[in-house]
């Protein structure tokens, strides 16, 4: 659209369903790559992507033509059916319901990035549902802890 100017930089953040640990480092490198190519045809820039085994997180640089929970579903519906497809895992991969979504200024970008990049060293010391708590206090998010992804059993 001409005339139109926008700087929207967002972190999501969303789990494999009930938090299982099925993002194997034999493919995660290709997933991310595949996850890549959606928010690139979407027209949005990746900034970073990274996770652990249960969850992920994805920066991007977002364009005003599509609603956020469009490209969600777009990126977490595709993504499953290629895992699926490929036939990575023995089991059906799911993603959790809903998501994370913080907005960040021009000045949190790098902070973002590097973050994001040191999930492993990150996680070492603090867990996944922690960790998306401390997101949700920090960013002021109204919430019910009924539906926080739960620790794995």
């Amino acid at each position: 659209m001409a005339n139109t100017y926008t700087q929207i930089h967002i972190q999501l953040v969303f789990a494999v369903k009930h938090r299982n640990a099925l993002i194997n480092s034999s493919f995660k490198n290709e997933l991310y790559q595949y996850i890549a190519g959606i928010i690139k045809n979407h027209n949005h820039k990746l900034l970073a992507i990274n996770g652990m085994s249960d969850h992920i997180h994805i920066f991007i640089g977002m364009r005003p033509t599509q609603s956020l929970s469009d490209l969600l579903q777009d990126i977490k519906g595709n993504s499953s059916k290629w895992i699926n497809e490929k036939k990575f895992l023995k089991v059906n991969f799911e993603w959790q319901e809903g998501y994370g979504a913080f907005s960040y200024s021009k000045s949190q970008v790098n902070n973002v990035i590097n973050y994001i990049n040191n999930q492993e060293q990150h996680h070492s010391v603090k867990t996944f549902r922690e960790e998306y708590l401390e997101f949700l206090k920090l960013f002021e998010v109204d919430h019910d802890e009924r539906y926080i992804f739960k620790e794995p059993l």
